[in-house]
């Protein structure tokens, strides 16, 4: 933590710095940027770029280990040397401080832009700027807790005071970071109205939208506390499944959706097109991700099975089928080579229509989408936990989210719905049902869920890596990088032991 809290300003500045390079209306300052402070980005710089950065953790580094580990992604023989560490759960290699996957750091970068954010708020008396602020930062230690186990809290973002933060268990984090959230519900709640006290079109989630934030919030603690399902904590998750309902503003439902746009145009694009569709607004040369990877069989199965027409929105067909690769596969096979398997489909090969995750370079950043939410509600409604709600009408509805998303028309739905193996009351096992409709429609755009939720309830049964250490072996969690080790290894290790396949996150079953 040492390292990062020397290094964490210029970090967060940078990344904000990349992702507005274009968007004048929110960087637009003449202070110098290499010494960021509170008198150097206003608020309504400060939120937005800490928006953008959130986003692009989400959609491209953990989105991308998610849908490798998660079933969705494979490789081409071409690419067979590529993600390596991904594909063997090289677990040093990944927390290596040059070569690694710097989730960490990002992480709690990520969570020091929004206490940049809070502190100055809070000394302004900018309630929504102060609310949106700790919302944000429940969220990254959420997700932090989700990748590591074990992280500072109390004593975490305190820069050159506290030099060795002291680590706290997951739970006892997730705990706090849903009180934290709660805490920017009520701050959101107690601003004032008016555009004084509104960030209106600096928010560039839900422009200032008060509503759609609670919504926001109240959904991301509904996630944390469905991830306990099998902690045997269930008196505390219906306790706080209470509150949310007492609080009464409710989830985000059908049309409501997390999406993040900073104002994206063609010249400075989306970061999720260009790295994993194509380096220019239509035409343009595929991106080297496009070219490496393939969706799994075991996806394309799933799909097919369903008589699913999101397929056709989300691949290219290869000889008038769907085609995929294994994960893992080291095999140079003919059928794994690039040009017999199926790409990303986007405008270029789907009329110059939107495709399913491929709209244009200016769409948003997903953050959540109305179908993730949807379908968590009807898990807590499934598990009795919503009472008041209907699980299959929640069910029904994150589905038709997803092919809303993924620009599926919605006379689709009636036959899709009415197939045994998707209909909601002839499912025997229905929240097996719920997570794979889930795992469905989070494919490639909320991946890191889709490794949640099987470490969480092993559906779908995903196939292994064929270059995993052993045929059981799979990843848990990620290890401390080697920052933490280096500088704040007493209280790293105080956490027990940092093998990745065999030590779980709190909330994963034994």
């Amino acid at each position: 933590m040492k390292q990062l809290n020397r290094k964490i300003y210029a970090v967060c500045l940078a990344l904000s710095t990349l992702a507005f390079s274009s968007c004048n209306k929110y960087l637009d300052v003449n202070e110098n940027p290499n010494q960021p402070g509170s008198s150097t980005l206003p608020l309504s710089a400060k939120l937005p770029a800490a928006q953008v950065s959130t986003a692009i953790q989400e959609t491209g580094q953990l989105n991308q280990v998610g849908a490798f580990w998660g079933g969705y992604w494979g490789t081409t023989n071409e690419a067979i040397s590529q993600f390596v560490d991904l594909k063997t759960y090289n677990g040093p290699a990944i927390r290596h401080q040059r070569d690694g996957i710097p989730v960490w750091e990002n992480g709690f970068s990520n969570l020091m832009y929004y206490q940049l954010i809070r502190e100055e708020a809070e000394q302004k008396g900018e309630l929504f700027y102060e609310g949106i602020a700790k919302v944000m930062q429940g969220w990254h230690f959420l997700r932090l807790v989700d990748v590591y186990n074990g992280i500072p809290f109390d004593e975490a973002l305190q820069g050159t005071k506290v030099l060795s933060p002291r680590y706290e268990d997951g739970k006892t984090v997730y705990e706090k970071s849903i009180n934290l959230i709660s805490e920017g519900i009520e701050a959101i709640r107690s601003a004032p109205a008016g555009s004084t006290f509104d960030p209106g079109k600096n928010d560039v989630m839900f422009q200032g939208d008060k509503t759609l934030w609670i919504k926001f919030a109240n959904t991301v603690k509904l996630r944390a506390l469905i991830r306990q399902s099998e902690t045997g904590n269930q008196q505390y998750i219906i306790n706080e499944i209470a509150k949310i309902l007492d609080e009464g503003t409710g989830f985000l439902g059908e049309g409501e959706n997390a999406f993040v746009n900073p104002g994206y145009t063609t010249s400075n694009m989306n970061t999720f097109w260009t790295s994993y569709y194509k380096d220019k607004a239509s035409g343009g040369v595929s991106s080297a991700n496009r070219e490496n990877i393939r969706p799994t069989q075991f996806l394309l199965e799933r799909y097919k099975e369903r008589n699913d027409p999101r397929l056709s929105q989300l691949y290219v067909e290869v000889g008038g089928d769907y085609k995929g690769v294994l994960f893992g596969n080291t095999v140079s096979s003919p059928e794994y080579a690039a040009n017999s398997t199926s790409r990303f489909k986007g405008p270029d090969e789907n009329g110059n229509k939107p495709a399913a995750l491929f709209k244009s370079a200016t769409q948003p950043l997903v953050l959540m989408g109305a179908f993730e939410s949807l379908l968590l509600q009807a898990e807590a409604a499934q598990r009795g936990w919503l009472p008041q709600a209907n699980a299959k009408s929640l069910y029904e509805a994150g589905i038709r989210a997803s092919f809303a998303y993924m620009d599926v028309a919605s006379s689709e739905f009636a036959a899709y719905n009415s197939q045994a193996n998707v209909n909601f009351d002839q499912a025997s096992n229905k929240i097996e049902l719920i997570i794979v409709q889930k795992w469905l429609a989070l494919n490639s755009i909320s991946s890191i869920e889709a490794w949640n939720d099987f470490r969480r309830t092993g559906y779908p049964n995903i196939p292994n890596s064929l270059e995993a250490p052993t045929p059981s072996s799979r990843p848990q969690r990620f290890m401390y990088p080697e920052t933490e080790r280096m500088t704040n290894n007493e209280q790293a290790s105080k956490m027990g032991s940092d093998d990745m396949l065999s030590q779980k996150v709190w909330w994963a079953p034994n």
